[in-house]
């Protein structure tokens, strides 16, 4: 009796070679950075919402330096804040569950905390400036992630 050893397996096909396998994302750097992203929302989100909560609690808290033209009262800063940070952390809930929805309505609202962080810039600049930098690697890795999952 002779053993002949199996054949060696067929080398992947070119579609396979791709850094995510098969099956994956193409990127490693957008899936990662997608659930990352998923997390940042959700922390930015809470952090938002105890901002606009100090915001509307204490107006003593920050304080404006300058006359700007966007200028709103400190008590409607905070409802601003507190409505984008809950709608950021139920969409980046979404993301965790792997809905479609997430990702569109995730980079909407990410948008909307952009532009708030951006206005936001007179009262706290160093942290809008982190939370700026923040969003748009969000954005990043919501617009870079292909699922080749089949719907």
């Amino acid at each position: 009796m002779s053993s002949a050893a199996p054949p060696p397996p067929a080398p992947p096909a070119p579609d396979d070679r791709k850094p995510g396998g098969p099956g994956g994302s193409g990127d490693p750097l957008a899936t990662g950075g997608l659930a990352l992203g998923g997390t940042l929302m959700v922390v930015y989100g809470l952090f938002a919402v105890l901002q606009g909560i100090t915001a509307i609690a204490d107006d003593e808290v920050y304080t404006s330096f300058g006359e700007y033209v966007f200028e709103f009262d400190l008590t409607a800063w905070g409802w601003i804040h507190l409505i984008v940070g809950v709608l950021v952390v139920a969409a980046g809930f979404g993301l965790f569950s792997g809905a479609a929805w997430a990702r569109v309505v995730g980079a909407v609202v990410v948008g909307l905390a952009l532009i708030a962080n951006f206005m936001w810039l007179p009262y706290q600049p160093f942290w809008s400036i982190i939370m700026i930098l923040t969003g748009l690697f969000v954005l990043w890795s919501l617009f870079n992630y292909r699922s080749t999952r089949s719907a």
